[in-house]
């Protein structure tokens, strides 16, 4: 891709770097930010020697949420028509965030700095999330008169329950890493002096070596789990189980494990 290049892509081995690609504004994302990321989103999907990505932010900042100078608020007819953030929620960040929640391999957020508003979303939205020390997590959408959007508002309640969600979105204080990680929004803070970066694609590394399609069944089935009654959710684990069965992983792992000596998954 280009130097101009809002969204930039680098594949590591069999793990693929996504880093947002505007510093001078914290990685806000606009409207063709939206779009770069659509394409490498969709160019890991169709590379299967891809197994695991990696989403992170240029600069000091990973996503400062939406470039409110893409909004018009010029002065004059229809400014609360113009001014309306449906239509860049409707076609942009809810595309985003079911994209990247679908992605063909497990994904992990590393955040380097500042997650606000939806950036904060989209650091949820990944399966893991690492974040540097001095990372923060902030619900800003109080300060303006709005509410949590790109799945804020789901994201905050699965993970953190109701109370500390409520917390969060209606006072929009700033979370520190740590708190975060204790809160349940994300997975682990990298060590004093480590880049997050780095513990990001050690995770990834290790994430890269296993059954991808198992691992991207998992994550279906865990997220089912919330609105599904233990009934239902047997049946998925049947189903799932039985569809697995069908991959040369599951009998990869099998034979490995009877013959005693490390699987060699395919992902597949």
């Amino acid at each position: 891709m280009s130097e101009e290049a809002t969204v930039l892509f680098e594949a590591r081995a069999s793990v693929a770097l996504i880093t947002l690609n505007r510093p001078q504004a914290l990685n806000s994302f606009t409207r063709r930010m939206h779009q770069d990321l659509w394409d490498i989103l969709d160019r890991i999907n169709a590379d299967k020697s891809i197994r695991a990505a990696v989403l992170t932010g240029a600069g000091r900042g990973f996503c400062a949420g939406a470039d409110l100078a893409e909004f018009d608020f010029e002065p004059g007819p229809d400014l609360v028509k113009r001014a309306d953030p449906g239509p860049v929620i409707d076609q942009a960040f809810n595309p985003s965030i079911r994209k990247l929640m679908a992605l063909r391999v497990p994904t992990i957020a590393a955040v380097n700095g500042v997650a606000a508003g939806a950036g904060a979303s989209f650091a949820m939205a990944c399966d893991l999330a690492v974040a540097d020390p001095k990372a923060s997590f902030i619900q800003a959408f109080s300060k303006i008169g709005l509410v949590p959007d790109a799945g804020g508002s789901w994201f905050l309640v699965k993970k953190l329950g109701l109370a500390r969600a409520m917390g969060c979105a209606m006072l929009g204080d700033k979370l520190s890493a740590q708190d975060a990680k204790e809160w349940g929004m994300i997975w682990d803070v990298a060590p004093e002096g480590e880049d997050c970066v780095a513990a990001a694609m050690k995770l990834a590394e290790r994430l890269a070596v296993l059954p991808t399609t198992a691992l991207a069944q998992t994550r279906k089935l865990l997220r089912a789990a919330a609105s599904n009654d233990l009934d239902a959710q047997l049946d998925l684990e049947r189903d799932t189980q039985s569809a697995l069965g069908r991959t040369h992983d599951y009998i990869e792992g099998v034979m490995a494990f009877r013959e005693k000596r490390p699987a060699r998954f395919k992902g597949e």
